[in-house]
């Protein structure tokens, strides 16, 4: 879970190489990296030069070697270079707009609470299994395992924490595809940070039954011994 949310491929774009450095790809670029892009800039940015997107940044391979023009002469490939912007705090809670980028459209609450769900809830899960860890090693420092049961709940709800993520993640791309169509030989894919994060939200479950069965039979053998000693 901490390398899914350290790692910017949640959500990966794959389109034709944009080798000629004209204006209009400047434009974008220095747009892109920008501090006031909107979502439909850097959206569009993300569409035309193989964008990858995760939960802190933004990134888009451009040419390394910026030119006018693009000489005809030229053979050689040109080196590519990934380019990356951080979302601030100020944008991980901004509004998402009906039409993204036109702010006289009115806010669109569901994409709005479910960007903010996506960026929270991995955070929550990755705290809630931290505080479990804590109560293991507290167990096993006290040599009993009653305080699993609590560490199993914990890794439960961290699990519940990891899937409304992902679910509220796969939920705002659809709509923002939705709004923004993708243009012509431009495809879109879920990256292995993504998977990371499907794949966590299983093993934080089977760690929970774990720790609760080993608390539930721990106090059935603690009962069968004290019947034992009462007999």
């Amino acid at each position: 879970m901490g390398a899914s949310i350290g790692t910017d491929f949640w959500y990966e774009y794959r389109s034709p190489v944009q080798e000629n450095s004209s204006d209009l790809n400047k434009s974008i670029w220095n747009d892109f990296a920008s501090d006031e892009a909107d979502e439909k800039t850097y959206s569009d940015a993300l569409f035309r030069y193989n964008g990858t997107v995760g939960l802190w940044r933004r990134c888009i391979t451009i040419p390394q070697n910026t030119y006018w023009y693009s000489p005809p002469e030229r053979t050689e490939s040109f080196d590519m270079v990934t380019k990356c912007m951080s979302f601030t705090l100020n944008e991980q809670f901004m509004e998402k707009f009906v039409e993204p980028g036109n702010h006289n459209s009115g806010i669109d609450l569901l994409r709005t609470y479910l960007w903010r769900c996506q960026f929270l809830l991995p955070f929550v899960s990755l705290g809630l299994m931290c505080f479990g860890a804590l109560i293991g090693l507290c167990a096993c420092i006290c040599r009993s395992l009653y305080p699993t049961i609590a560490t199993g709940i914990l890794h439960l709800l961290a699990g519940l924490c990891t899937l409304g993520s992902v679910s509220c993640y796969v939920a705002g791309i659809e709509l923002l595809h939705q709004k923004l169509e993708l243009p012509e030989n431009v495809s879109g894919e879920f990256g292995w940070s993504f998977c990371l994060a499907c794949v966590s939200a299983p093993l934080q479950f089977m760690a929970s039954a774990l720790f609760i069965w080993a608390a539930h039979t721990n106090r059935k053998e603690y009962t069968l011994m004290k019947a034992y000693r009462v007999a």
